[in-house]
């Protein structure tokens, strides 16, 4: 079972820096944490998700886990669950751990529709950090989609 679980979602833009501020600049940087988007279908059983970067073919989700200083966290677990046409089952599930860069990729069908769009549920687990918990949404007919991911450190 997955701790209890927040979320966010970040996307970060940097402006362009003159070369005498690029120290002070780069040590100002922050990733900032996004607002939780509430509980997914990760009550059961997580630790059972199958350690797997693929669950078929029709859409390719790119990622990064970082910190809040904007590093990349490694070794971060990355779940994945998603409906299909007969709703959430263990063939929706999946789990990868991020590399050294933070990065991850996971492949799967267009998630089905219930009414919420299609989506993918994400949950992060590191030792170090927060849990997280959010929600990809699937644009429709799109073939690949990015997403950046802040943990918030324990206190």
């Amino acid at each position: 079972m997955v701790r209890g679980l927040a979320c966010f979602l970040v996307v970060a833009t940097a402006g362009a820096v003159s070369g005498a501020t690029v120290g002070a600049a780069a040590s100002q940087i922050r990733c900032q944490p996004t607002i939780g988007d509430g509980v997914g279908p990760f009550q059961t059983n997580a630790i059972a998700t199958p350690l797997r970067s693929k669950i078929g073919t029709g859409h390719v989700l790119l990622g990064r886990v970082l910190s809040p200083d904007c590093a990349p966290v490694r070794g971060a677990v990355v779940y994945f669950w998603q409906a299909g046409p007969n709703g959430y089952g263990p063939r929706g599930r999946a789990r990868v751990v991020t590399n050294r860069q933070g990065r991850f990729r996971f492949e799967g069908p267009v998630p089905a529709n219930y009414g919420r769009g299609p989506h993918i549920h994400i949950a992060v687990v590191h030792p170090a950090y927060e849990d997280l918990l959010t929600r990809y949404v699937v644009r429709p007919g799109s073939k690949t989609g990015r997403v950046r991911l802040v943990l918030t450190p324990l206190l």
